[in-house]
């Protein structure tokens, strides 16, 4: 169980506060148009955990920014179940809008993407009181971009 780092003592099992991280990328060809997102998601020391690519249709950048964010909060509450609230996570993005909103700094002019909020904010309160959303450059956001870019070119 080398993802969880557990340790058994006395009976009772503990968690260690490992960091788990996740980069997140969408874009929009056409902004709206046809839209993807990626996640990866790895260790602290670096081990693959989950990689996920999926194409959405016609949205917004943001949009896809978004579903990355969602997926990656369901795919990290797959995989450690309810371990996640003893956890640290950080979520990377390169889309300084999403970020801001889901680190409470700017206010969302969206109203299609409020239920999104929403969503990744009652996860986050139920699921993850130990995860932050980090502004990364583009280029250190490359493990999602580089998954991202072959969806959304559809191949």
């Amino acid at each position: 169980m080398t993802r969880h780092a557990y340790l058994a003592i006395s009976g009772i099992v503990h968690i260690s506060m490992e960091t788990i991280i996740c980069y997140a990328a969408g874009e929009s060809k056409g902004n709206p148009g046809p839209s993807a997102f990626a996640v990866y998601i790895e260790s602290i020391i670096g081990e693959v955990i989950e990689q996920r690519t999926q194409t959405i249709g016609n949205a917004t950048s943001d949009f896809a920014v978004y579903n990355a964010v969602m997926v990656c909060l369901q795919t990290l509450q797959s995989v450690y179940g309810e371990t996640t609230t003893q956890m640290q996570f950080e979520v990377r993005l390169d889309f300084k809008l999403v970020a801001n909103h889901l680190n409470a700094k700017v206010p969302i002019n969206d109203p299609g993407l409020v239920p999104m909020f929403i969503e990744i904010h009652n996860m986050r309160v139920a699921s993850f009181p130990n995860i932050k959303f980090t502004i990364v450059s583009p280029e250190e956001n490359q493990k999602a971009i580089t998954l991202l870019k072959p969806a959304l070119d559809g191949k």
